[in-house]
């Protein structure tokens, strides 16, 4: 496995640390007037997604954790399994409720998403950025309501719930952001 010593430390490098996988979010190198220098740095687990903060003698090495993302086809969901395909081999893989979460909930069947893993076992699901969904249900806009920013609540072809503006209708296909659940634009 390979090494990096804290003086090398960058925002994004991933870390194997007291037996979990962090990504670093934020460091800092500190030369104080007295003593010796150190890192301050803020790491997250890139499991459940815990943010510590940690400090670290410059010279102080860590191992390098290897994080593998795979494009991957997700294909249909069979009670709390999700299954997906390898675009490359063709090979599917199940995964349970407790790895996928919400990450799907804005993600159509046989739409493309990351499957993010490390040593072989997958952890998270990254759906692209931005998708395009029909929206199935909303309520029409009250006329006369039209407060700066006045929002009301949509469902889209997922089943998933989000505020929308008030000239959204049902059949308008919308841009969503997925990482934030927030309305983009009209498609």
């Amino acid at each position: 496995m390979a090494t990096i010593s804290a003086g090398d430390f960058r925002n994004g490098v991933t870390i194997e640390f007291e037996g979990n996988i962090y990504q670093i979010v934020e460091f800092q190198h500190v030369k104080p007037g007295k003593g010796a220098a150190f890192v301050r740095t803020k790491l997250k687990n890139i499991v459940n997604g815990g943010v510590v903060e940690k400090t670290f003698r410059p010279t102080e090495k860590c191992e390098t954790a290897h994080i593998d993302r795979k494009n991957m086809q997700y294909l249909y969901q069979d009670g709390d399994l999700y299954y997906f395909m390898d675009n490359d081999t063709y090979d599917q893989i199940a995964l349970g409720k407790d790895v996928v979460g919400d990450s799907l909930k804005f993600v159509k069947e046989n739409e493309n998403v990351k499957v993010v893993s490390h040593a072989g076992n997958v952890f998270a699901i990254e759906p692209e950025i931005t998708v395009v969904l029909e929206v199935t249900e909303c309520e029409p806009g009250v006329k006369g309501n039209t407060a700066t920013g006045a929002t009301k609540p949509c469902t889209v072809e997922t089943g998933a719930t989000l505020n929308v503006p008030l000239f959204v209708n049902q059949g308008d296909k919308i841009s969503i952001d997925t990482r934030t659940g927030e309305y983009l634009s009209r498609a």
